[in-house]
């Protein structure tokens, strides 16, 4: 993330003074490379003379008290801006910038960003939160990149950062467990992916439409209960996929449309018994 921003920023017009990176690891190493693409400088975080009006930090959230505390005295950090890109914890754990004069905020871009692949960041939403200059820097450094800034108050952070979860990381364990489901099809690697994409595309685009109502179809949603138990029969040899469907299964009877809702939650019970449903169940909730 922290590479992206400072590219897209430098190409914006935001000058980028130095890259500040550890001795240790591959830190200062990454550190050199990113200060090529952006003329800039390489500086060790012990050793840095910290001169930039607006400093962001993009280190991992266990880290950024640590790294402001370091930075603390280096240089004179009245009247400076730092910022930090955490999406769970708030603009204080800055506090030891604070405290020598700075104004601080978090800025959190809710996007993926993995190695290898550079997202579009137009239209990106940033939630920010802090002091008052800092919060109308990053709202300026934001739109500058084509994104969009809003507000976020201090004690939603944690269910902000959890709605990022659900949408993306889990999101990716969710179809690696799709993909062992395609398995026990006979279908794996990268076939499952394959095959599996038309559906995923239409599933978004339907999701971008109308909304997770006008996505959703299947067993469910038509109360087809034999075919749940059957989904439930095969899945008793993975417990752990089983789990997951049942838990997505409840979460679809709670927040989405269905016919036959209370005999469709009955039929995911029998997840919990170790020989899975029998023929008498199937029997028993047919529709």
């Amino acid at each position: 993330m922290g590479t992206e921003l400072a590219l897209a920023l430098h190409d914006v017009g935001y000058p980028v003074d130095q890259i500040v990176g550890r001795a240790k690891g591959r830190s200062l190493q990454r550190a050199r490379a990113l200060a090529r693409k952006t003329n800039s400088m390489v500086a060790v975080d012990t050793r840095a003379d910290i001169r930039a009006d607006v400093v962001w930090f993009c280190v991992p959230d266990r880290d950024i008290r640590a790294a402001a505390t370091t930075l603390a005295s280096k240089g004179d950090w009245r009247r400076k801006i730092a910022l930090h890109s955490s999406g769970v914890l708030t603009s204080d754990e800055l506090d030891a910038l604070r405290d020598r004069g700075a104004a601080v905020a978090s800025v959190h871009p809710l996007m993926t960003f993995v190695q290898g692949s550079r997202p579009d960041l137009a239209g990106i939403p940033f939630a920010i939160e802090g002091d008052g200059s800092a919060v109308r820097m990053a709202r300026r450094m934001v739109k500058a990149l084509r994104c969009q800034p809003y507000s976020i108050r201090k004690q939603d952070k944690p269910a902000y950062h959890a709605w990022g979860m659900f949408a993306s990381p889990l999101l990716a364990a969710l179809l690696a467990a799709t993909e062992q489901v395609a398995a026990s099809a006979g279908v794996g690697g990268k076939a499952a992916r394959g095959r599996m994409l038309p559906i995923l595309r239409q599933t978004i685009s339907n999701y971008a439409a109308r909304g997770a109502t006008g996505a959703f179809s299947g067993p469910i949603i038509r109360g087809d209960v034999d075919t749940v138990l059957r989904h439930m029969r095969v899945l008793r040899k993975s417990p752990e996929l089983r789990e997951i469907y049942v838990s997505l299964a409840n979460a679809a009877l709670r927040f989405l449309p269905g016919r036959n809702k209370r005999a469709v939650a009955k039929a995911l019970r029998p997840a919990n018994r170790r020989s899975g449903p029998g023929p008498e169940e199937f029997k028993r909730y047919s529709v």
